[in-house]
């Protein structure tokens, strides 16, 4: 009888890149294309790949990925043998507590692989749109006799800087691999999907958590530890679509990519379902007089989730706006992502100045000229702000009391900043 499969999805990391968005809620459970999470690519993808039994490591702010994730119910993963787990740090421990690195959350997990039987193991992000079918993988891994398999995918040469980079052989086998270098004679990044031989995995994960000068992650440590001694470590070319969306500018992009005829992805594949949690939500309404350019539910090039009201002379521009925001009449906004539950006020105007000025208090993150409003914020009746703005979770009417400059901040009273 065969065995079955079992992938482990690395979903516990900070996601700093992501600002606002990901200050109160793991990366993976952040909204995207105007109905999902973004966890529901790996998801989907496992049991569109046959996969039905899948631990998922969380730690960071993981109370928003549980409650979408739930009992696996949307995945068909509400099994009785198999199915999906939510596998939290076991706090209290004589280790530390938090994991310490991607090799090291699973190392504290080895008691769920050791109980497999699975000859192979799969280790995902959580965190990546993509649309890939494991069989594939699985087949080019056995084929070419790995212990290990990368699947990867080329960058543009000024994004290396960015990724795990891959040297191979014409033959596939690594024989290179350095995490995020400054410059490379190869392009081949790494895309966080990892396929190993399961006892082999069992061994690497003991040594390295006995070396005390290993940072316990695979990028940084295991793999290029493993292909210095001459493992057989081999590169699998993904020649599709794959978007890492851990920075705000990724994020935009890729929600912007989706408008395009065709996306990159096709969303609405009957053979190949992206499946999610869905509320009972009524339809997306257009009252007469309103008008639909490109877009997912709202006015020119957007991205609408469930909820959304935009009220009449509003303009919505080249934005993401989530669930059950309201835009007031009149209020524009032009290059914006809005949290959730959000009230912009009649005649606001956000995201309009000048997109050279950087955010003062996240230049790295704020400096092309989208401006971020967290969730439950509420902008006052005429306010202008500027772009690269950020304006914090919960901010009230009576908290932005004059026009907010291109690069400004307005805390929240939960700032995390």
């Amino acid at each position: 009888m065969k065995a079955s499969r079992y992938a482990f999805i690395l979903a516990g990391g900070v996601g700093s890149r992501l600002c606002l968005l990901s200050e109160r809620r793991a990366k993976p459970a952040v909204p995207f294309g105007g109905k999902y999470r973004i966890i529901d690519f790996t998801l989907s993808n496992c049991v569109n790949s046959g996969i039905f039994d899948i631990g998922v490591l969380t730690q960071y702010r993981p109370t928003s990925l549980n409650q979408h994730i739930g009992t696996g119910r949307p995945w068909d993963l509400d099994r009785d043998r198999g199915g999906v787990q939510l596998l939290q740090p076991s706090l209290g421990s004589l280790r530390d507590d938090w994991y310490q690195g991607t090799a090291d959350a699973i190392y504290r997990n080895l008691i769920h692989l050791r109980r497999r039987q699975s000859e192979q193991v799969l280790v995902l992000s959580g965190d990546h749109v993509y649309r890939m079918d494991y069989n594939v993988l699985y087949a080019y891994h056995v084929a070419q006799r790995a212990a290990a398999t990368v699947a990867v995918t080329e960058v543009p040469e000024d994004e290396v800087q960015s990724f795990g980079i891959l040297e191979t052989e014409p033959n596939g086998r690594v024989i290179g691999f350095q995490e995020k270098p400054k410059k490379s004679r190869s392009r081949l990044a790494s895309m966080g999907v990892y396929l190993f031989d399961r006892q082999s995995l069992i061994q690497w994960l003991v040594e390295d958590a006995s070396l005390a000068n290993s940072s316990h992650d695979f990028g940084k440590d295991l793999l290029p530890r493993l292909v210095a001694r001459g493992e057989a470590v081999f590169a699998y070319r993904f020649p599709a679509y794959w978007q890492d969306v851990g920075t705000l500018d990724s994020y935009y992009a890729a929600n912007m990519a989706f408008l395009e005829d065709p996306p990159p992805l096709a969303l609405h594949d009957g053979d190949w379902i992206l499946h999610t949690q869905s509320a009972d939500r009524p339809a997306v309404r257009v009252e007469h007089g309103g008008r639909v350019v490109r877009s997912a539910g709202r006015v020119e090039r957007s991205v609408l989730f469930p909820g959304v009201t935009v009220e009449a002379g509003a303009v919505v521009r080249d934005s993401i706006v989530m669930h059950d925001t309201v835009v007031e009449k009149g209020a524009t906004l032009d290059r914006v992502i809005i949290d959730k539950e959000v009230r912009i006020g009649a005649g606001a105007r956000v995201g309009e100045g000048d997109p050279s000025i950087a955010n003062r208090a996240c230049p790295e993150h704020l400096a092309n000229g989208l401006s971020v409003v967290g969730k439950g914020a509420e902008l006052p009746q005429g306010v202008r702000v500027g772009r690269n703005v950020r304006i914090g979770a919960f901010v009230e009417r009576d908290d932005i009391t004059a026009d907010v400059p291109d690069g400004g901040v307005v805390d929240g009273p939960e700032s995390m900043h």
